[in-house]
């Protein structure tokens, strides 16, 4: 066949996060799996009603290759209730305890734009934030610059009640990577050393909105800096396929093998052992003698 008609297959460009005094090769694409500790996740799946099934959940998470576990005491999902302070602390440290006793080496990011949740929770061992309102807290910045803590900014508009409104862009892309290296910039100036992009699909996006950002999403390598991907049995899939988020896991691995193809370095997933064995296989593309 001429080489014309050759499609390359190639491994994101490689970074490294630090992790307390380790270092996180995302030279190679990680998984990230996700643990709802909300009874009012989108997907009934992730739900996790007691700390027996979180430890089952995160063992069997940590047994099928996932890398980071990524652990949320408040719901995100279009409509859901916002939680206070205090509540979403109460959700999360027993749980980190309890996760951090039986897997003491898992990296452990926790899913929160608040700086009163980040400073609990990295008292107790929480290793990376995940932040879904992409840098609108200063004194969060600031902590993780004290502290030395990788940040996960997710692109968001608006409040949290808000912020799964679709909006209006000038240019979908161009605006979403501008708003992402405004923030990203920001956190560096605050001190914050370590900073994954996440495009933020099905937050401040409609469902075409979603396809558009995902087709271009080897342009976002011009933030330089990670990527993380977080598509797993949303919306975008469900709703496109006339399915539930429960039927979703199909289209779900399409799309993240197209998300490996653009230069994805970590995904966010509720399904750890697909999620692993689509990365092995887009590995051997890259590497077909490995």
């Amino acid at each position: 066949m001429s080489d014309f008609f050759r499609k390359p297959y190639s491994l994101p460009r490689p970074f490294s996060i630090r992790i307390g005094s380790r270092l996180l090769d995302l030279s190679r694409p990680k998984v990230m799996g996700i643990l709802n500790l909300s009874q009012d996740s989108f997907y009934a799946g992730s739900r996790i009603p007691d700390s027996t099934q979180l430890i089952q959940a995160a063992g069997k998470m940590v047994e099928n290759g996932a890398t980071i576990l990524d652990l949320g005491g408040m719901s995100s999902r279009p409509g859901a209730s916002e939680l206070t302070t205090e509540e979403e602390i109460k959700h999360l440290i027993p749980a980190i305890k309890n996760i951090r006793k039986e897997f003491p080496d898992a990296v452990l990011s926790i899913d929160t734009y608040r700086h009163e949740v980040a400073d609990a929770v990295l008292s107790e061992g929480a290793d990376l934030i995940n932040d879904i309102r992409g840098g609108c807290d200063l004194k969060l910045l600031q902590l993780l610059a004290e502290q030395t803590v990788p940040y996960i900014l997710m692109h968001s508009r608006g409040s949290f009640s808000a912020m799964h409104q679709p909006q209006s862009y000038t240019h979908l892309v161009t605006d979403v990577i501008t708003e992402l290296q405004n923030a990203i910039k920001t956190a560096h100036e605050a001190g914050v050393r370590d900073v994954i992009a996440d495009p933020g699909f099905g937050f401040s996006k409609n469902v075409d909105q979603n396809f558009e950002l995902f087709a271009s999403l080897e342009e976002f390598s011009m933030l330089d800096c990670p990527l993380l991907v977080g598509i797993s049995r949303k919306s975008m899939i469900y709703k496109t396929l006339d399915c539930s988020a429960e039927e979703a896991l199909n289209g779900t691995t399409a799309l993240h093998m197209a998300a490996l193809q653009k230069g994805a370095h970590i995904l966010r997933v509720h399904d750890v052992k697909e999620a692993v064995q689509t990365i092995t296989l887009f590995e051997k593309l890259c590497l077909p003698e490995s």
